[in-house]
């Protein structure tokens, strides 16, 4: 939880205007905020067994599991679970989808960069249980 908490804030901190942080005792060496106009970040609950269709984003998408447990698959790969503190990083224009595990409902914190959504086929349920 406190990996999530950690990451959200470092993403959402590049939503303010773009600035460079004073050496100090905070950091070692120079480092600077980078804009993040494009930063999207939210939360949704999923249901057991509810899940997205498959979908790719044009800039990718990060998905951090906040409770319960995640399954999610990209084209051509394996499904996987996640729990609770874990993430996955969908690149750009990787076709997946994602959503609760069968047994359990899941909290997801989603930070999308910019572009496009663009959905695509339900997930069957022989995919959703990885056959």
């Amino acid at each position: 939880m406190k990996r999530i908490a950690v990451l959200l804030w470092l993403v959402l901190a590049g939503v303010v205007a773009a600035q460079q942080v004073p050496d100090d005792s905070r950091f070692t060496g120079k480092t600077v905020v980078m804009d993040g106009k494009d930063l999207s970040a939210a939360r949704r609950r999923f249901e057991p067994g509810a899940r997205t269709a498959w979908h790719s984003h044009d800039k990718g998408q990060l998905l951090l599991v906040e409770e319960g447990r995640m399954r999610t698959q990209k084209k051509g790969g394996a499904v996987r679970e996640l729990g609770a503190g874990e993430s996955d990083y969908a690149g750009p224009s990787v076709v997946h989808w994602h959503g609760a595990a069968a047994g359990q409902p899941l909290v997801q914190i989603n930070v999308g960069f910019g572009g496009e959504t663009k959905w695509l086929e339900k997930v069957t349920d022989a995919e959703y249980r990885g056959k």
